[in-house]
C-alpha cells in the first residue's frame, strides 16, 4: 500500500472513502474451487517427479495422532543452513518436525526446503479457495485483495515448483534424468518474485477490517518468511559455474554466437520481430474495432493464445481506443506479443482507481504475467486522475518481458514493474507519485520518464521500489535515459518537488546512469520514505549522469546513497548482469546494449 505525498511533513498521508458493496454469485464462486482445485491438481503433476525424488528425503514426522515427534536438538547440518537465513528460529523448528532431516545433508536440506515451503503454500491456496463464499457480501477492495492472493499463490506455487525441480538431484529410483528447468538466476528470480507475490497479498488487505482479513492472515502465516530461508539458503551457494558443488542440475547455458551477435540457438524470426514494419508481420490473431479484424476485443484474442506455449502468438491491435475489465495476460499464456499501430494510435486504457474501493495490484488498465510477453508500439493508459491516487495504466509481472517504443500514461503508480525480469526501451512514461514502481529486476533503456503536475500540495517521486529482502535479485536501473517534466510541470516546477526515488520497503534499490536530468530534479535528489527509515539499507546510486538535475553536490547523505565511481559496480546494473539480458534479449529482436555503452 503506498499513499500520496504531502508538502505538510513530508510523511505519507491518505485518506481512504468508504467504498460501496456489491455481490458476487454463488456459482461464480463455485467456479473459482473448482478451477483452483484443477489448478493445483495440475500443479502438483508438473512437479511429480521432483517429490517422487525428494520422497526419500522428506518424510513427515507426524504420527496417526497427529503428534509431531521432533528431532531432540537440530543436526549441524540444519544449523549450518538455519544461520544463513534471516528466520533461523522458524527453519530449524519447521525442519526439526521432519524425520528426514535427521540424516540430511545441506545440499539434501536445499530441497528438503524447498519441497516444504512448496506443500505450505499449496496448502494455502486450498485454504484459500475454501473462503470464497464468505466474501460475496463484502466490499470491493476485500474482494479484490481476495483474487488479488489466490493470482499471487497459484504464482507463487508455479515459481517453487519450478525452482523445486531445477534443485532436485539426480536419483538412480526414477529412469531418465530430469528435465532441467532453470539456471540459478532463474532460481533466484522465482524466489524472489514468490516472496514479492507474498508481500503483494498482505498489502491488499492492509486497509481492510474483518474476519476474512484475519483468517487471509492465519492461511498466510510463515509464508513469506519460509519462502525468504529458501531464497536465503540457495543464494549462500553462490552463481559460478560450478555452484559450490550444490545439486543445481542445469549449468548456465554455453552460448555461441552468430556472426550478427545472436546466440546460435535462438530462432531468426523471433529475433526481427521488433524490427519488422506491422504489415511484414503475420499475426495469429488481429483485433479491430470495426470488425475488419479476427475479433473486435483484446480479450477475445487473449482467449485465443495457447497455454503455455513455447511458440511466439502474435495478437495484432490495429488503431483504436480499447477499454475492457480485468484485461490481462495471465501466467498460462506464455509468450505472447501484442503489435500495435504505434503510440497514440492503438491505445489500451482504463480508469480503475484506489480511491473507487479497488487493491493497487486490481487497477491497472492492462496486466501480463505470462512469461515471454512482448509489447510494441501500444499506448497503456490510466485516465482516472491524479485525485483518484493510485491507479495502474500496466502492470508487469511476466518473467524475460520486453516492452518497446510504448506509452505508459497515468499520474499516481502509473507503471507497476512487479516482478520477474523485465526491459523496457524507447519508451515514453509519465506519471506523478511513485511513477514506476514495484519490485522486478528491470531495465529502463533509451526511454523517456516524464514528471507530470500532481495535486497541491504533493511531491513527485519518479519511483518506488520495494525490495524487501537482501538476498532478492530486484531493482531498478534507469540507464541512458532522459529525465524531464512535462509542459505542465515545466510552468509550475518552482512550486513542485520531483525527486528520483523513495524507498518503499527496507532493502530498495535503484541506480540511474548515464542520464539526462533536467532542472526539476530537487537538489537533494532522493526522499525519504518515512523520517528515518531504510536509509541505512537502501542501495541509491547515481553514475556519470549529465543535465542541470544531475549535479551531485548536494544529494543526501544517507548511509545507503552513493555516487558510482566504478565501472565495475555500474556494470551490475547493466542488462547484461543485471537481467541477464545477453541469453534472452537477442531472441526478441529488440535493440539492446549490453553494457554501460556500445
Amino acid at each position: 500500500m503506498k499513499f500520496k505525498l504531502s508538502d505538510n511533513d513530508g510523511s505519507s498521508e491518505f485518506h481512504p472513502r468508504p467504498p460501496p458493496t456489491t455481490t458476487t454469485t454463488n456459482s461464480k464462486k463455485k467456479k473459482i474451487i473448482l478451477l483452483s482445485l484443477l489448478t493445483i491438481v495440475l500443479i502438483s503433476a508438473s512437479v511429480a517427479s521432483a517429490v517422487l525424488i525428494l520422497s526419500v528425503h522428506f518424510q513427515p514426522s507426524n504420527n496417526d495422532q497427529n503428534t509431531p515427534t521432533r528431532l531432540s536438538k537440530p543436526t549441524q547440518a540444519i544449523s549450518i543452513t538455519c544461520n544463513k537465513t534471516r528466520f533461523p528460529t522458524l527453519c530449524t523448528n519447521y525442519l526439526l518436525d521432519f524425520l528426514s532431516s535427521k540424516t540430511a545433508s545441506e545440499k539434501d536440506l536445499i530441497h528438503i526446503s524447498f519441497n516444504m515451503t512448496l506443500q505450505h503454500l499449496t496448502k494455502a491456496l486450498y485454504s484459500s479457495v475454501s473462503l470464497s463464499d464468505s466474501i460475496s457480501a463484502l466490499s470491493p477492495r476485500v474482494q479484490a485483495a481476495y483474487d488479488d492472493c489466490l493470482e499471487l499463490l497459484h504464482d507463487s506455487i508455479d515459481a517453487l515448483s519450478r525452482s523445486l525441480v531445477s534443485v532436485a538431484p539426480p536419483s538412480s529410483s526414477v529412469s531418465g534424468a530430469i528435465r532441467l528447468l532453470g539456471s540459478f538466476d532463474d532460481v533466484l528470480t522465482w524466489l524472489s518474485a514468490a516472496l514479492t507475490n507474498q508481500d503483494t497479498c498482505a498489502e491488499g488487505f492492509a486497509d481492510t477490517n474483518g474476519g476474512i482479513k484475519d483468517q487471509m492472515a492465519n492461511n498466510l502465516r510463515d509464508l513469506s518468511e519460509l519462502v525468504s530461508n529458501c531464497l536465503a539458503i540457495f543464494s549462500s551457494i553462490g552463481g559460478g559455474d560450478d555452484f559450490s558443488g550444490m545439486p543445481i542440475q542445469n549449468r548456465r547455458r554455453l552460448m555461441t554466437m552468430r556472426e550478427d551477435n545472436f546466440p546460435r540457438w535462438l530462432k531468426r524470426r523471433d529475433r526481427r520481430l521488433l524490427s519488422l514494419p506491422v504489415n511484414e508481420i503475420q499475426a495469429d490473431v488481429i483485433v479491430c474495432k470495426d470488425g475488419k479484424g479476427t475479433v473486435k476485443k483484446i480479450s477475445e484474442a487473449i482467449k485465443k493464445a495457447p497455454e503455455y506455449s513455447s511458440r511466439r502468438f502474435i495478437i495484432y491491435i490495429r488503431a483504436g481506443r480499447y477499454e475492457e475489465n480485468n484485461l490481462k495476460v495471465g501466467r498460462k499464456k506464455t509468450n505472447v506479443m501484442f503489435i500495435g499501430d504505434g503510440k497514440g494510435k492503438t491505445v489500451i486504457t482504463g480508469c480503475k482507481n484506489f480511491l473507487n474501493g479497488t487493491t493497487t495490484f486490481h487497477t491497472a488498465s492492462f496486466a501480463a504475467s505470462g512469461a515471454g510477453f512482448i509489447a510494441r508500439d501500444i499506448t497503456f493508459e490510466n485516465y482516472a486522475g491524479p485525485d483518484k491516487h493510485q491507479a495502474v495504466a500496466l502492470r508487469v509481472g511476466s518473467d524475460h518481458s520486453v516492452i518497446y517504443r510504448c506509452s505508459i500514461i497515468g499520474y499516481q503508480d502509473t507503471c507497476y514493474v512487479h516482478s520477474n525480469r523485465q526491459f523496457f526501451r524507447e519508451c515514453d512514461i509519465y506519471g506523478t507519485i511513485d511513477f514506476i514502481f514495484g519490485n522486478a529486476a528491470v531495465v529502463f533503456q533509451n526511454c523517456s520518464l516524464n514528471a507530470r503536475k500532481p495535486m497541491a500540495h504533493q511531491k513527485n517521486s519518479i519511483t518506488a521500489q520495494n525490495r524487501k529482502d537482501p538476498n532478492q535479485n530486484t531493482g531498478i536501473s534507469i540507464h541512458d535515459c532522459q529525465i524531464r517534466p512535462t509542459p505542465d510541470l515545466e510552468a509550475a516546477k518552482g512550486s513542485y518537488q520531483t525527486y528520483l526515488g523513495r524507498p518503499w520497503k527496507l532493502h530498495s534499490r535503484t541506480v540511474y546512469m548515464m542520464s539526462y536530468m533536467d532542472d526539476h530534479i530537487h537538489k537533494c535528489g532522493w526522499l525519504e520514505w518515512n523520517e528515518t527509515f531504510a536509509l541505512d539499507t537502501l542501495y541509491y546510486g547515481e553514475y556519470m549522469n549529465y543535465g542541470p538535475g544531475a549535479a551531485i553536490g548536494q544529494r543526501v547523505q544517507w548511509p545507503g546513497y552513493r555516487v558510482i565511481t566504478s565501472t565495475v559496480e555500474a556494470s551490475r546494473f547493466t542488462v547484461g548482469q543485471f537481467i541477464s539480458g545477453s541469453t534472452w534479449l537477442p531472441s526478441t529482436g529488440v535493440s539492446f546494449l549490453a553494457g554501460l555503452s556500445s
